[in-house]
């Protein structure tokens, strides 16, 4: 797509008070969801059979979310992923739950949230990280409570009676949760299990009531029980993920020490707190080094970073973004930040980072990325969800007052004579990132479709709420 700089009323440039408008300034539609007025009365809907309210606060806190992404009021990645998560975390808090098919609901409730989430704003694939990441721990939780139910009551051969009260039991299971315990109950024990000596769980047989409705009571306890406690399982580990989040930087930054050593020269591009933290905490452990700064224009967030590492006490240096290539060759490794990680162990970074990644590969610089967990992302850059880059406005490039005579109305075409272009973000192909450090620790670029498999689940690739039957 290509920007036409064309004057126009209602666009202001940089200087003065000279106008003009963007012609063929036209970012991608992006789905809009329609945000109606709550009605109390009409709050309940059927998700696949099963009833799932809504609540007028729930409504409200995910509308005014989508409407703060789709404005872009809340940028980087960080910010986005840690808001999302409490977002998820009050709609999981607030949502009610029938009596079976629990997880179920929770998670066809989650898709219905994070696709609209999602839709709101495309580039940003932090959102839909996180959508992923809390469907992925509904089901573990779900699995997990099973597996404990199951171990509990046992899986060995009993009485119709006793296999009937093992069913109502479990009413508030899903059956795949079931079937994946009932799998492993019945596994035999494993080599490290052997070695450990940790006790397998027996068959312990149950042993009928004599009194009716004690058993009736029960039986309805177990399944108030079992929705608190998936609910409370849930909120405690999205909690956790949470507390990643925000702790990210800091655990990054611990791993500085062992990449950054003395009287090297560091190359890095962008405004990342992850670099800023990183290189401060090697600072911090008395290595002594000087820091190259790219410009990053036309935004120029590369300012702001040299500013930050010089009052931390860092030697720093600021270069125009076409003196990269000049100055690689006295570079040691070259560090910097990431919007997105993809499955294929792509890079979606800002514009400019493909060139600095092509010169670090011609003279054999390391080209180290810093990437938080939230920003590892299970697709791929050929999926139709992923939207890689966005349009900015050409006003970050041009002022109009200096360009006005490039334009030419009088033509028989009528199309104005100048184009302007500026992308927001750039992709690295895999084979030119020599090593990943996230808060796990530092992985090949081959490795991260394998770290993404522990954090995402195959079914919830696609965020799509299930139709309504």
């Amino acid at each position: 797509m290509e920007f036409v700089l064309n004057p126009g009323p209602n666009c202001q440039g940089h200087k003065g008070n000279t106008k003009f408008s963007a012609s063929l300034y036209k970012p991608k539609q992006i789905p809009s969801y329609a945000i109606v007025e709550h009605n109390p009365r009409a709050s309940s809907t059927v998700l696949n059979g099963v009833n799932s309210t809504n609540t007028p606060d729930m409504n409200a806190l995910v509308n005014e979310f989508i409407i703060k992404l789709k404005k872009r009021k809340i940028e980087g990645s960080k910010t986005t992923a840690k808001l999302t998560a409490e977002v998820l975390r009050s709609c999981i808090s607030q949502q009610r739950l029938p009596q079976t098919n629990q997880a179920y609901a929770l998670i066809d409730a989650i898709r219905g949230i994070g696709e609209k989430l999602i839709a709101a704003n495309p580039v940003e694939l932090a959102v839909g990280n996180i959508v992923r990441r809390v469907l992925n721990i509904i089901r573990e939780e779900d699995v997990s409570l099973t597996a404990a139910a199951v171990g509990g009551l046992g899986i060995s051969a009993g009485s119709d009676d006793e296999d009937d009260v093992k069913q109502d039991d479990h009413q508030g299971l899903s059956a795949a949760a079931v079937a994946a315990a009932a799998r492993n109950t019945l596994r035999p024990p494993s080599l490290q299990t052997l070695l450990e000596d940790i006790p397998q769980s027996t068959a312990v047989p149950r042993t009928s009531s004599s009194c009716g409705d004690s058993e009736g009571k029960s039986k309805s306890a177990d399944k108030n029980s079992t929705s608190k406690k998936l609910k409370h399982n849930v909120i405690e580990a999205v909690n956790e993920l949470i507390q990643d989040i925000a702790t990210c930087h800091e655990q990054i930054a611990e791993q500085a020490v062992e990449h950054i050593h003395h009287n090297e020269v560091i190359l890095t591009l962008g405004n990342s707190r992850t670099v800023m933290e990183f290189l401060c905490a090697a600072k911090e452990k008395k290595r002594s080094f000087r820091v190259f700064v790219a410009e990053g224009a036309p935004r120029y967030q590369g300012h702001a970073l040299a500013k930050e590492l010089v009052a931390r006490g860092l030697q720093t240096t600021v270069i125009t973004d076409s003196a990269v290539f000049a100055i690689i060759s006295r570079v040691n490794m070259v560090v910097v930040g990431a919007h997105t990680v993809m499955a294929n162990g792509g890079v979606i970074a800002p514009v400019g980072m493909n060139m600095v990644a092509l010169a670090a590969q011609r003279h054999a610089v390391p080209f180290v990325v810093l990437a938080g967990t939230h920003k590892l992302c299970p697709l791929y850059p050929h999926n139709p969800e992923v939207l890689l880059n966005e349009l900015k406005s050409p006003a970050e490039l041009l002022d109009f007052g200096e360009f006005s005579d490039c334009l030419d109305f009088g033509s028989s075409s009528g199309s104005p004579l100048l184009h302007v272009v500026n992308p927001a973000f750039d992709y690295v192909p895999p084979n030119l990132v020599s090593l990943f450090i996230t808060d796990t620790g530092g992985h090949n670029a081959s490795f991260m479709y394998r770290l993404i498999a522990d954090y995402y689940s195959a079914d919830d690739i696609v965020v799509k709420q299930k139709s309504i039957s």
